[in-house]
């Protein structure tokens, strides 16, 4: 993936504040042990729930069974928000992900994004792989979802900054 386009919006940073390189945002991707995902009801409502998710491959992928509330909306509205960041007002950087979900059914990549979540929980979340989903060891299939960003905002605080990544 070549890098996003880069911009700075100084409506909402600090005068001296400068633009938050990629790499740091995409490190605060990478290291994200809990994302928060938003989607959107049948009937307009949002929906906002915590889930782990791994960054692999310039989009973020995450799990989920086939009844559960996101798994119901993105059957509708593959639109989605994905937030990360730490709840502290002086330091930190908060990332917003916006893109559409989309299923993964390759089993080769499903493969090594099941490698991707043992390594990265060492081990604690552990999937198989078949017809195209993950299973759980101790039973239950779940789907795979990859949302390839249209845009990235991080909020750097402290030194307050907002910048704006466009793909």
């Amino acid at each position: 993936m070549n890098g996003p386009v880069t911009k700075m919006d100084q409506r909402f940073s600090d005068p001296d504040a400068v633009a938050t390189e990629w790499e740091e945002t995409r490190h605060v991707l990478e290291a994200a042990e809990l994302f928060w995902i938003s989607t959107v009801r049948s009937d307009g409502r949002p929906h906002v729930s915590p889930l782990v998710a791994v960054w692999l491959d310039g989009a973020i992928h995450f799990s989920t069974g086939t009844d559960e509330q996101k798994a119901i909306n993105l059957r509708e509205n593959p639109h989605v928000i994905l937030t990360t960041g730490c709840n502290d007002w002086k330091e930190g950087l908060d990332v917003v992900v916006e893109g559409d979900a989309v299923r993964a059914t390759d089993e080769a990549m499903l493969a090594r994004l099941a490698e991707a979540w043992t390594k990265k929980w060492d081990g604690q979340w552990q999937f198989e792989v078949r017809n195209g989903s993950f299973y759980h060891k101790e039973g239950g299939m779940a789907l795979v979802f990859s949302v390839k960003p249209t845009k990235i905002l991080a909020f750097g605080k402290g030194k307050f900054s907002h910048t704006r990544y466009q793909f």
